[in-house]
């Protein structure tokens, strides 16, 4: 039986149908690096100040269209805004007036702004979890550019949203969507390019142009200041990729495992034709693709497997919670100091473009660590030096701001770099059998970590060093349980559980592989030889990267 990219060798590397599902594809990442972390802006705290007191003469509205710094005595100053407080002798501070918010999302409502981020991060912990399986069954096309209309059309409803409750219940489905067919593009992308191309997809094309999306956010805030205004102006290029329908096609992998063997075969003859290949036969050979698809399905029925996999042993238990762990300090580390960006000494704008700035140069250093140094110590050790870093931090004294940002931007850099190498790691460490499901918890851990951390950031609020503090302990905590993990570089995969590797402290020697066959019915050997041979299109190492922010 033929395996896929076998079938499809012929095709070469870089043709012009490479490119162009390379470029398409990646350019419609772009809006996925802006559309969440937006709300870094369009929850901003607005200027603000108290109700003056009943005993004053000045009426709110002489009191607004002159100098409020004049009138009322400075409570707070943050890098959103001024708030001002109205007291005099006996009494009590007044309620808190937002003449330039729609929703009075301060004071008392300032809980509401974490808030907000938290929901549109729930919103993508359902959809990494749905939209996979809708995926596999009505295919990788309908439900990446699906969720791309989706997701457009509610933003333009939210643009015109009555209420902060309706703005979260928005924010919810766009979170859905946006998580969506960011997974759809990144599988549908890894199944049309070969090996070659879908390695530089996986690191350069899909992170480098989530970068460039993060890149407009600040940019476009700057000079549009009025959220709604803001809001339009970010979605209204989402409607370019309208025409791309026309020109990305369906996986042909997968429409082989549907039995749609005459679509896969058009599509792949296409391919060929745009670049410049003629008279190439019959590709699919219909009865090898019907053996495949009852072979897998037989194989399917005969050796289930569920999530209780994951901790069926103790080697495959300790990888499942330490990259449980891990996963998530990390995804609350990067989400931290990317919503909080604006609350750090300087121009919020100017820190949010250094920010995204320097998420190019993070993946960068991830491509090539993940093609030259070893897995476990190049996370551990981006992992310390970020956790170092931000406890560093409350040691600089205010006059030096700028190296504080520097500094920011080197922890955030590290633990970038440490979150894109991660994804390879964990699918490394995880047996064939059950490395779906084994990345899917790690996702759900990362979905967990980027929900709480908005109220990480809300801490800063109250004290400004609060957040560094924390998450410098937790990454350096998450670093150290790096350490714990088996080395997988230039390791074979594992194929069953029992042949994960043992967790080892670092001082001692690499670890080997833990046979657990004789607790249980199943033979190590049996469970080798059916993945084998039902793995059609399963490469026997990684060949890809993967990065679902």
């Amino acid at each position: 039986m033929q395996d896929y990219d076998e079938a499809t060798a012929f095709l070469g590397e870089w043709g012009f149908y490479q490119k162009r599902i390379f470029f398409l594809l990646s350019i419609g990442i772009i809006p996925n690096g802006y559309v969440g972390l937006s709300l870094v802006f369009l929850a901003d705290t607005p200027q603000h100040h108290c109700r003056l007191s009943n005993s004053s003469n000045t009426t709110y509205a002489e009191a607004f269209h002159m100098n409020l710094s004049l009138l009322l005595p400075l409570e707070t100053a943050g890098a959103n805004g001024s708030r001002y407080n109205a007291k005099s002798s006996g009494d009590h501070a007044q309620p808190c007036l937002v003449p330039l918010s729609t929703w009075n999302l301060v004071c008392g409502n300032n809980w509401k702004g974490p808030f907000t981020m938290s929901v549109f991060f729930l919103g993508m912990t359902c959809g990494a979890f749905i939209s996979g399986h809708i995926s596999d069954r009505y295919g990788r096309k309908i439900v990446l550019f699906g969720a791309m209309l989706m997701q457009t059309i509610l933003s333009f409803i939210q643009v015109v949203s009555w209420s902060w409750e309706m703005f979260c219940v928005l924010c919810f489905l766009i979170g859905f969507a946006d998580i969506s067919n960011y997974v759809a593009g990144f599988v549908l992308g890894t199944e049309l390019l070969g090996k070659t191309e879908r390695i530089a997809y996986s690191t350069l094309g899909v992170c480098m142009f989530y970068a460039i999306g993060y890149i407009i956010l600040p940019l476009f805030a700057f000079y549009i200041r009025e959220w709604r205004m803001l809001l339009l102006a970010l979605t209204l290029p989402e409607l370019l990729y309208i025409p791309f329908w026309w020109l990305i096609p369906e996986s042909p992998r997968w429409l082989i495992t549907q039995g749609r063997v005459n679509e896969a075969e058009e599509i792949v003859q296409g391919f060929a034709a745009k670049n410049g290949i003629r008279n190439v036969g019959v590709i699919f050979q219909v009865t090898d693709c019907r053996e495949y698809m009852l072979l897998n399905t037989s194989n399917n029925q005969k050796y289930p497997y569920s999530f209780l996999d994951l901790v069926k042993t103790s080697n495959i238990r300790n990888v499942t919670i330490l990259s449980f762990l891990v996963w998530m300090i990390t995804s609350t580390g990067y989400f931290v100091l990317t919503l909080g960006t604006p609350n750090m000494y300087g121009d919020p704008y100017l820190n949010c473009l250094i920010s995204a700035i320097s998420e190019i140069v993070a993946y960068t250093i991830a491509w090539w660590m993940v093609h030259n140094a070893p897995r476990r110590m190049s996370t551990a050790l981006m992992l310390l030096l970020g956790g170092a870093v931000l406890l560093a931090i409350q040691f600089i004294p205010s006059s030096l701001h700028h190296f504080a940002r520097v500094l920011v931007m080197i922890g955030k850099t590290g633990i970038t770099i440490s979150f894109a190498i991660i994804y390879v790691f964990s699918a490394e460490l995880y047996p064939t059998v059950v490395r779906n499901m084994g990345i899917g918890v790690c996702s759900m851990a990362s979905r967990i970590g980027s929900i709480i951390s908005p109220y990480f950031v809300y801490l800063g609020m109250y004290n400004q060093m609060l957040p560094f503090m924390l998450m410098g302990t937790l990454i350096l905590l998450a670093g150290s349980f790096c350490l714990l993990l088996p080395e997988t570089r230039d390791q074979p995969l594992p194929e069953t559980v029992y042949q994960v590797q043992a967790m080892k402290c670092p001082c001692c020697p690499s670890a080997t592989y833990h046979s657990g066959a004789n607790t249980s019915t199943e033979s190590p050997a049996q469970d080798v030889e059916t993945e084998n041979n039902g793995s059609y299109f399963l490469p026997s190492r990684m060949d890809q990267t993967v990065n679902i922010h």
